[in-house]
This record gives structure tokens, sequence and C-alpha cells, in this order.
């Protein structure tokens, strides 16, 4: 709840005290740009109809008060008056200070380890995710939280596993088609497509950017073997930087370099860091991949051997059990994974018997903006 307000520095500034006695202040032309009046907002989806610069360079506010809990303001010199409301300015609010390491993490985002994890690992039908919204909402929100979850009842057939792709948005398509089959091939162009196990791994790192999101179907499973594993890279990353600070700023700040041309006409390239943090330092992205990983060159000299001594350690974190979860797909179960933060990787198995999934891509934009109007949706029917 708002309760004092006064303007400052000639009315650049504007102070607002709330209830529990915090304070924030806001520019004049931060509060312009973002106003919400129909004039400078689209009713219907909330994008801007002006530029910054139909907004006058020396734009201040000459008057400002509480109206019906909602603070009023004058512009000049448009002479405009525009009301913000206490709720929306105070999550909004951009005047604090936080003190923050690199590697932090958003509430929403939940570490875990195999202690944490292996016995609650989420899991939902895809009938009840089809048919009941509060069903699906819980399982993309531990997507969002966990970086990957499983879900079974699928038809076992070629193609089914776009069923899980339709549930949030759309398949993302590559060279190596709209999904694609991992089980063992002769000469393959891929060493997912043998029986061979497979290191805890993000999938193509040498695209820019990565598929944010991976679906795995299991259509047959009767080898010995085959588990299949995750691992959180956030967890590990922020394990590293504990005993290692130096190595998780050389790992975050130096780029890698990771290629592919294992199939005719693809030559796939990116230059990237195997720990990526924002401008503000937030852990985002986390990119390992010792097959298609290209020499380092972008590594100073006097860095080097520290380099390779952090990725040693980051790749030995990342094989420690203590991070794995395993589980062994079913026909019918698949899962999905994070694919900028948790790994997967597969244990080997034998020749008898058959293992054959199938594999796709799609992109977290599409998830994220799903489980927003779901939750969205649920908040309004609360209300």
């Amino acid at each position: 709840m708002l309760t004092t307000v006064r303007l400052s520095d000639d009315g650049r500034t504007v102070q607002l005290g709330w209830k529990d006695g915090a304070v924030s202040r806001f520019h004049a032309m931060w509060l312009r740009d973002n106003a919400l009046d129909d004039k400078t907002r689209s009713a219907g989806n909330g994008q801007r109809l002006i530029t910054i610069l139909d907004i006058p360079a020396e734009t201040r506010i000459d008057k400002a008060s509480i109206e019906g809990g909602a603070l009023e303001v004058r512009f000049v010199p448009e002479d405009k008056t525009v009301s913000f409301p206490a709720q929306w300015l105070w999550a909004n609010a951009y005047d604090r200070v936080e003190s923050r390491q690199p590697g932090w993490t958003g509430d929403v985002i939940q570490r875990w380890t195999k202690s944490t994890m292996q016995n609650s690992v989420p899991r939902a039908s895809y009938a009840a995710a089809l048919h009941d919204r509060g069903v699906l909402r819980e399982w993309l929100s531990a997507v969002r939280a966990y970086g990957f979850a499983i879900m079974d009842g699928l038809p076992t057939e070629s193609g089914a596993l776009c069923k899980v792709a339709d549930l949030f948005g759309y398949i993302r398509e590559t060279n190596y088609g709209r999904w694609f089959e991992v089980r063992a091939e002769v000469n393959p162009n891929n060493l997912a497509y043998t029986n061979l196990g497979l290191q805890a791994h993000t999938d193509n790192p040498y695209r820019d950017p990565v598929p944010t999101l991976q679906i795995l179907a299991c259509i047959e499973n009767t080898v010995e073997g085959g588990e299949s594993s995750v691992v959180d890279g956030f967890a590990v990353a922020a394990a590293l930087q504990a005993e290692n600070p130096d190595g998780f700023r050389l790992l975050s700040s130096c780029p890698a370099r990771f290629e592919y041309a294992g199939s005719s006409g693809v030559r796939l390239q990116s230059k990237r860091p195997m720990i990526e943090l924002g401008p503000d330092g937030e852990l985002i992205c986390i990119r390992f991949n010792n097959r298609s990983l290209a020499p380092a060159v972008h590594v100073p000299f006097a860095e080097m051997e520290k380099y390779y001594a952090a990725y040693r350690r980051f790749a030995e974190l990342i094989e420690d059990p203590s991070f794995e979860v395993t589980f062994k797909l079913e026909a019918g179960e698949s899962f999905i994974v994070d694919n900028t933060r948790v790994m997967h990787a597969r244990k080997a198995f034998s020749g008898s018997g058959k293992r054959w999934l199938q594999g796709c891509y799609a992109d977290k934009d599409g998830l994220l903006s799903t489980l927003a109007a779901l939750e969205h949706g649920f908040k309004e029917a609360a209300e």
C-alpha cells in the first residue's frame, strides 16, 4: 500500500513510501515510457504504440499524488496524466540493492542432486496432461523448476513423441529431421546411434542458439542396460564455483568452440562458454559435449593450464554419481530435458533385445508461454 509520494530533482524523479516502511524511487522518463494508458500501449496485446523518440527528452513530472491507492502523475511538457496501480509499481520497482554473485539463479529454479531427486522424479501421464489443465500446469511447472520430467502413457508408435511437444509448443526441426531415431545402427553418422554408453552431455552445442528442449520417447526397450540418466548442470556449476571460484570464472568467461560436420552438406559451429552467465551474472546455460568440442583458441596462453584443470574438474563432478538420477524408460514413456541446463546420458546396453527411442527438439519459450497462460488462468479463477 502506498503511503507517501514526493517529487525531487525538479520532477525528474519521484519517491514513493510504502506501508511497510520501504521506499522506491522512479524516474519520470521510465514512468512515461512504461505508461499503461491506451495511447501508449495496446489494450489488446499490451505492446507499445509509441517509440522512445515520441517522448520529449525533457520529460518530467510536475504533479504526483495518491488517488484510490494508485499513483497518479502528470507529465510535462505533454500535459499528460497517467495512473499507475500500486501493485504494478511494487512488482516493477528497480530501486533496490542486490548483492548477487555470478552464477545466481531465480527463485523458480530448484537445483537438485541424486539424494534430493532420485525418489521424486516429476511425472505425469499423457492422457491426464491432455485432458486436465491442472495436471499439465504441474508438469510444465516441474520442467521449469527442475529442468526435466517424465511423461508416460504415450502410444508405442513412430512419431508419438510429437504429441508431447504439441501440449505446449512446436517441434524445432533440424538437419536430423523433424524427429530422429536413437537405436543401434551400422556405420552411424552420430555416436548416439550405437549401443555404446554416452557421457552426460547437452545436445547440439554447435548450434547458436541451441535447441532449448529435447524430448526422448521410448517405443521399445528390451535390452540389458541402456538406462537413462540426467544431471543438473546448474547444481554441478554451483559445486565447481564453491570449490574453485577461479575455475568457474574461466569456464564462464572464456568461450569454448563446438563443431559438427557428420552429415553431407552440414557444417555447424558455435563459440560460447561451457558455463554461460547473463550480463548481470545470472546462470543461463550449460554447454557440455566432449564429442563436439573443437580446439580451444580463445583462452589466453597464461590461463590455458588452469582452464583445462577447471574443465577436467567440471567433467569429474558431472560424472560423480551423487549428481546423477537414473531411470529406465519403458515402452510408452518419454522424458523431456531443458537442454540449456540438464545433461542426459545413457548406459551401455547389450546386443540382445531391442532399444528403440526417438528424439526431437522444441523451444522453451513455448513451454514457458503455455505455463504462464495456464498460471494466469488459474489465478483469475481463484480471484
